[in-house]
């Protein structure tokens, strides 16, 4: 009989704890992230013909926009597709990026609302 009363007390505090477990995700549900938050970067829809700053080429681009420090970047695709294509090669091409300019986004913390009210 003393066997049976341990026994049954064990099972009743592995169930509790399994409970526990399972009723924990509804307590406190853990954040579905769609995107990784570590991204930094905007990718512009779309491709668009570009020109360096220095007048060197222009090419069909992708305009990447870095969010940290404003950078704006142009990766080659040589064509209109938003992908780097060659027409020639088949192989597949690497789009090496060049910086067409700069956001001040810093800028954007000096702004104050309440001095265009006056």
């Amino acid at each position: 009989m003393n066997a049976l009363r341990s026994t049954n007390i064990l099972l009743a505090a592995i169930a509790l704890l399994l409970l526990a477990l399972v009723l924990r995700p509804v307590r406190a549900p853990e954040p579905v992230l769609a995107q990784s938050t570590d991204t930094n970067y905007f990718f512009e829809p779309g491709t668009f013909l570009v020109r360096a700053p220095d007048n060197s080429q222009q090419v069909y681009s992708k305009v990447v926009v870095d969010l940290s420090n404003g950078r704006v970047w142009a990766f080659p695709t040589l064509t209109p597709s938003p992908y780097p294509s060659d027409p020639v090669y088949n192989k597949p091409q690497t789009s090496h990026p060049f910086e067409i300019g700069r956001f001040a986004l810093e800028d954007t913390k000096k702004f104050d609302p309440l001095s265009l009210q006056k």
